[in-house]
């Protein structure tokens, strides 16, 4: 179990990493938009059809799924004692992550 907690661990900060870029870059775009009097219907007719925000928006949401469901093993684990069957609620919990933010993903850009 010692390499797999390694890995995990290593899992974590990188998808830490990717997180605090995106969430650096999500923000100016946020800050952009709202300073530019962009609407909804503006912010969308820009995305749609954009392959690049479709790119980084679901690289966005794989470590945002990855992150947050290492993270909540290891709560299970370490606060909650539940040893076994946390590390396959982590992965559905990933899994169902993931495709709910590709879903809304897909609804920005294909819309």
């Amino acid at each position: 179990m010692t390499r797999l907690e390694a890995r995990l661990w290593l899992a974590q900060r990188a998808t830490a990493l990717v997180l605090a870029v995106c969430v650096m870059v999500h923000l100016a775009t946020i800050l952009y938009a709202v300073r530019s009097g962009l609407s909804a219907e503006a912010i969308l007719g820009r995305t749609r059809g954009q392959w690049g925000w479709a790119i980084f928006y679901g690289a966005f949401v794989l470590a945002a799924s990855v992150h947050g469901a290492i993270g909540l093993r290891t709560i299970a684990r370490e606060w909650l004692g539940w040893r076994h069957g946390s590390g396959v609620a982590a992965t559905l919990l990933c899994v169902a992550l993931a495709l709910l933010g590709w879903r809304a993903v897909a609804a920005v850009v294909m819309s």
